[in-house]
């Protein structure tokens, strides 16, 4: 296609910075919002402003493309929340068919998704009481019926939590119908609270903290051995066993433990099965360096490992390709995703870049900010070079000239099949004083495209602003967003002929 929408679906505009932008057609919009929202204040849009946004775009929408997006954010993004709130805020203006109920049955896939959408369902219908949800969207209720009836009483017992909407009341509200006599005991314990207490990591390292111990001494032994039947055991999860690493050497767990984490971390079968966000492995990475301990080294090499099995077989480019990845390292991708989280839009940037150049055997990296810097590092490592990359990010500068880049390619002549940059799409011309030179980025391209008539341009949107820098309507220009190496499946899908929507549009539902 590559996005060929429209005159009057795409047009011109300014960013939060003033130079000039183009807004996206609905579809495109919704997409680019929904799979970078976190749900938390980001630098230019606050989480509430961001709600507001996605609920007029789902206006915007075919019905059907909302659902698919949803199930396309939970199934191959990985996120949890945004699917749930695409999913209560379409009941609110679609009705008449089961598109609601198979859309809510398909994106809860964890038993505590069934208490999260109702939460959300009574703070979007300011319904501040559980009792009120009793008047819940059929649709919305039919599809978490379907659902109950996926888990067992583990699976429910694990996420029994006291919480604003509980199990129970869920229960209560939703009225399930069992599915047979045994499905109907579990339903019964839900009722009466007497669901079976789960043998979890959490409740093995609660219980050992709750002995009262002699002294210091016997409460590290005890810890160290909690640690080593669960490694043994196999009960921690793969999410679990990354989150804990630090735990475990601090435990000074045996040496034979530690070789098993490292074998869990690296094997194959579990990595891929595990369906991690790249950015769990950096953040793992990133607190184990900061443990001092004789096997550390060989745990982070372990991790790098693991992170090279998950993008294997990532896709969209050949060996014989020329790439230019270039990062946007500017002071409004110093946010971080969540309020929770330590980890930044820039580091996702970083990271997705180096995943390439992993994969890639012609490949051009640097970074940009005040200018444009080509930076030098070896192939072999993914999770090595982030963080090199990182500690130099300040010696470009903080503004957003991403313009730089072409300029660099024009000025040196440079052949490049595809220039990829990962950015919050914020880019204009610091060095052009007070009268910015609003159209730097776009100008330039169509003169690199002049002389390269076959190289494209895409643009990883890791902040969904709703606005680019350039015309995605042609010319070579392609717009991906979100944080997951899954975007590159997007990348692949437009080498076919694809573009980001049609490739939603596609998934089975």
């Amino acid at each position: 296609m590559r996005f060929n929408t429209s005159k009057k679906d795409v047009s011109a505009t300014v960013n939060y910075e003033g130079a000039k932008a183009y807004t996206l057609t609905p579809e495109l919009e919704l997409y680019s919002a929904v799979v970078t929202a976190s749900l938390h204040d980001q630098f230019y849009e606050g989480s509430a402003e961001r709600l507001v946004r996605i609920r007029e775009l789902i206006k915007k929408n075919d019905p059907q493309f909302v659902a698919r997006l949803a199930v396309y954010t939970r199934e191959k993004m990985y996120l949890r929340s945004i699917p749930l709130v695409l999913a209560v805020e379409l009941a609110k203006i679609h009705t008449g068919n089961g598109l609601v109920s198979n859309m809510v049955n398909r994106v809860v896939q964890r038993a505590d998704e069934i208490t999260e959408l109702l939460a959300f369902y009574a703070l979007s219908n300011h319904r501040n009481q559980t009792k009120k949800l009793n008047r819940l969207s059929k649709q919305i209720q039919k599809g978490l019926s379907l659902a109950f009836n996926k888990f067992d009483e583990y699976q429910f017992a694990k996420y029994n939590r006291a919480a604003a909407v509980t199990l129970k009341d869920a229960l209560f509200i939703v009225h399930p119908k069992p599915k047979d006599d045994d499905q109907q005991i579990l339903f019964d314990k839900i009722a009466q609270d007497e669901l079976q207490v789960p043998y979890t990591w959490e409740t093995t390292l609660t219980a050992t903290g709750q002995v009262k111990y002699s002294d210091a001494g016997e409460r590290q032994k005890a810890f160290r051995y909690a640690w080593e039947q669960l490694v043994e055991s196999n009960t921690l999860g793969y999410m679990a066993l990354i989150r804990n690493l630090r735990n475990i050497l601090q435990a000074e767990v045996d040496k034979r433990i530690i070789d098993k984490v490292c074998a869990q971390l690296a094997d194959e079968k579990a990595v891929l099965q595990s369906k991690q966000l790249p950015f769990r492995f950096l953040s793992a990475y990133r607190e184990l360096k900061q443990v001092k301990h004789k096997r550390t080294k060989d745990v982070l090499e372990a991790l790098e490992t693991a992170i090279q099995i998950s993008v294997q077989h990532l896709q969209g480019f050949d060996s014989d390709t020329r790439v230019v990845i270039a990062c946007d390292v500017s002071g409004s991708m110093q946010k971080a995703v969540s309020a929770r989280s330590v980890v930044k839009y820039y580091d996702i940037g970083l990271l997705l870049g180096m995943l390439l150049k992993h994969k890639c055997e012609n490949v051009v990296t640097g970074m940009f900010g005040d200018k444009w810097k080509v930076v030098k590092f070896p192939k072999k490592n993914i999770l090595e070079n982030v963080d090199a990359f990182y500690q130099r990010e300040g010696e470009v500068g903080y503004s957003t000239n991403g313009h730089l880049v072409l300029a660099d390619l024009i000025r040196s002549g440079q052949v490049t099949d595809k220039v990829m940059m990962f950015t919050d799409c914020q880019m204009w011309n610091s060095n052009a004083g007070h009268q910015r030179d609003k159209s730097a980025m776009e100008d330039l391209w169509k003169r690199y495209r002049s002389m390269v008539p076959h190289a494209k341009l895409y643009l990883f949107d890791l902040a969904g602003n709703g606005t680019t820098p350039v015309d995605v309507r042609g010319d070579g220009v392609y717009l991906i967003a979100g944080w997951s190496d899954k975007v590159f499946e997007i990348l692949a899908a437009m080498e076919k002929g694809e573009d980001a929507v049609e490739h939603i549009k596609a998934l089975t539902f």
